[in-house]
């Protein structure tokens, strides 16, 4: 965004909150589909479908999930979370144990080399938005830095969202 449109928006504000609101979203979706398309290849284990690194990444942040758990965290059915986590043991990403308490159930852990390769992909995912960052203004990055919380605050209704099935 330009600058100039950023202040005109700004100041519109009050006079069309809804549209100003929409703007918002559909700027942030464009950023976030620009990331998206960033996603690296991953030399020696090829590309991970972003399923199975935002699987990956639900996992480490909760050992011990289950299937069940898992799916209904990330809003998918629970074959497909069956079919991803079948693919992330085959690479050695993670690991599946049966419960001591409860036979009919699992629980996944992320492994060393998985907790490894997801700190990998984050940082060459992150890098071109680093670049980016790193090419804006100082008063562009004060001004991105003040949105961090309600950035932050878009993310937890978005998840909250997405762990209440809706």
């Amino acid at each position: 965004m330009e600058g100039g449109r950023t202040a005109v928006r700004l100041a519109l504000v009050s006079e069309d909150d809804g549209a100003v609101r929409t703007e918002l979203a559909v700027s942030l979706r464009e950023l976030a589909w620009a990331i998206h398309r960033q996603a690296p290849e991953r030399a020696g284990v090829g590309p991970i479908p972003t399923t199975e690194i935002a699987l990956l990444k639900q996992i480490i942040d909760n050992p011990g999930s289950t299937v069940g758990d898992l799916a209904q965290s990330l809003g998918l059915r629970q074959p497909n979370v069956s079919a991803s986590l079948r693919s992330l043991i085959q690479r050695g990403f993670v690991d599946r144990r049966q419960s001591e308490t409860d036979r009919r159930t699992a629980a996944v852990f992320a492994t060393d080399l998985g907790i490894t390769e997801h700190q990998e992909i984050s940082a060459d995912w992150s890098a071109p938005v680093q670049t980016a960052i790193a090419e804006l203004t100082p008063a562009e990055v004060a001004t991105l830095a003040a949105a961090a919380p309600a950035l932050e605050a878009i993310l937890r209704r978005l998840r909250q969202r997405e762990s209440a099935g809706v």
